[in-house]
């Protein structure tokens, strides 16, 4: 027969199951509290970020990387300073509003262009998504191959991914602070190298080199170089994986533009797998266990910090350091290599891979079709426009003779690379007086305003307003043309 009461029955079937320790007094309930808000305060979503200490490997894709990253590199820094035709080959010069690109000049009127060129580019960035995953990412990607350039300096400074551990953990000395110090004053030229050159994608860059260095420049030249400098150094040196996981929004948005045949990083857990230490003369087979030896030099070698054997994860950037990593380690064991590979889930699974599917398909469509139409308004493209306001102060005015008169601003923009002369004439009136220039000259990327009167006899208008063109014309080159529209109004009766 029990003793316990109807209240401690109560009490005891109140529990919850698997719980022994649950709270019977106001003591217990404190205790409780205490131990959810430590059990709280483990889930921390602004968690302090833990340094990742990348090991250095070598290896097949690393030798690839070293073939893109470089090219792309060495184009940054040399960019500005080659010359086409007496000019910086690439520049941006904003206040005067042109833009050199190689044996290209660009106006803000072709800034539809730049966006037309940019869709190409996204969609670009989709098909070779959809077909090799983020390869953007881990081969040219900018931040990536400046934080490659940093993790080196790194190693040359502070030794291996060990001894970088070590130091790290030492107490402050001298030996560690030259060591840092040699690190940071590396990091900072290297940014300071990317900041000036950036600029000097928007101003001159031989005017810049003299006039920056002997205290003459403009003040928003040194804010800028400064401002680019602190980024590239605190990007690349300390923020690093973060701009590729949390700053970068190709990271979110990837996983809409894979499918079951994309080519990705990827783990062959049905070889691998059980993993487990072992001698490599050990019949590890007989054992149960996979191929996978479990080294972790995977983990060490990503600069994400994530392990590839759990799966595909969207801190992935697809640098293939886990696969050098993976078959330099198969080789000393004497197993096959592809343990870490690039392949699809597909293959996987056992299935044979599709190259050609829709999106591939049509992403490469519209590639084709956006890119032909591109090259061809560029290679038609006038460097003349033309742009007529017509005065909105009065409808029309009538002259001593009684003719009907408009009025009329014309604006002719010369985006050639030399000056030139140019004719105007109006279609559209069988009958009228041009008052104002009709031959004029307007140099090299000016634009001039020439006001206009046009009068038609009252008996000649049938209508109250009438569509009419004006019309720039080089007498140089008759190619050379641009018509603007515009209307001419009488007297409604």
């Amino acid at each position: 027969m029990s003793t316990d009461s109807p209240e401690t029955e109560l009490s005891a079937q109140s529990k919850p199951a698997g719980i022994s320790d649950y709270p019977e007094t106001s003591d217990d309930l404190i205790a409780s509290d205490q131990l959810g808000l430590a059990e709280l305060a483990e889930v921390d979503l602004y968690q302090k970020r833990e340094k990742i200490y990348t090991r250095r490997i070598e290896g097949f894709f690393q030798r690839i990387r070293l073939y893109t990253g470089w090219p792309l590199l060495l184009a940054y820094f040399l960019l500005p300073w080659m010359q086409i035709d007496g000019r910086q080959a690439l520049l941006f010069d904003m206040p005067a509003r042109k833009f050199y690109v190689f044996w290209f000049t660009f106006w803000p009127q072709d800034f539809p262009l730049l966006a037309w060129l940019m869709i190409i580019a996204a969609f670009g960035l989709f098909a070779i998504t959809n077909f090799a995953g983020r390869v953007w990412c881990g081969y040219t990607c900018p931040q990536t191959v400046w934080t490659a350039i940093y993790m080196w300096v790194e190693q040359i400074t502070e030794g291996d991914r060990n001894k970088r551990i070590k130091l790290d953990k030492q107490p402050s000395s001298l030996g560690k602070f030259i060591k840092k110090f040699f690190k940071h004053s590396m990091w900072f030229g290297f940014a300071f190298l990317t900041g000036f050159t950036f600029i000097a994608y928007f101003t001159p860059a031989k005017t810049m080199l003299v006039e920056f260095f002997t205290a003459s420049d403009a003040l928003w030249v040194y804010a800028w170089v400064l401002f680019f400098t602190l980024a590239t150094y605190l990007n690349a040196g300390y923020l690093r994986e973060q701009v590729c996981m949390y700053m970068c929004p190709y990271a979110r948005f990837q996983s809409a533009m894979f499918d079951s045949d994309t080519m990705v990083v990827s783990y062959d857990e049905a070889r691998g797998e059980p993993r487990g230490s072992r001698k490599k003369t050990e019949d590890y087979r007989a054992q149960g266990k996979g191929d996978c030896i479990d080294c972790e030099l995977c983990v060490q070698v990503c600069p994400t910090g994530i392990d590839i054997r759990e799966g595909l994860q969207y801190q992935c950037i697809t640098c293939a350091l886990c696969i050098d990593a993976c078959d330099s380690v198969m080789d000393k064991m004497g197993y096959p290599r592809g343990l870490v590979r690039y392949t699809t889930k597909t293959n996987l699974a056992g299935g044979k891979t599709r190259i050609l599917r829709p999106k591939i398909v049509g992403y490469s469509f519209i590639i084709l079709i956006m890119t032909g139409l591109f090259l061809f308004t560029i290679g038609t493209r006038d460097p003349l426009r033309l742009d007529v306001i017509r005065d909105r102060a009065d409808l029309y005015d009538v002259a001593a003779d009684g003719s009907i008169e408009n009025v009329y601003e014309l604006r002719v923009l010369n985006m050639a690379e030399h000056p030139a002369d140019f004719e105007l004439s109006l279609v559209g009136l069988e009958q009228y007086i041009w008052l104002g220039p009709q031959q004029v000259s307007v140099g090299s990327g000016d634009t001039a305003i020439y006001p206009v009167r046009i009068q038609v006899p009252a008996d000649q208008i049938d209508i109250a307003v009438q569509e009419i063109q004006f019309e720039v014309v080089s007498t140089e080159q008759q190619n050379i043309s641009a018509i603007s529209e515009s209307r001419f109004i009488g007297p409604f009766n």
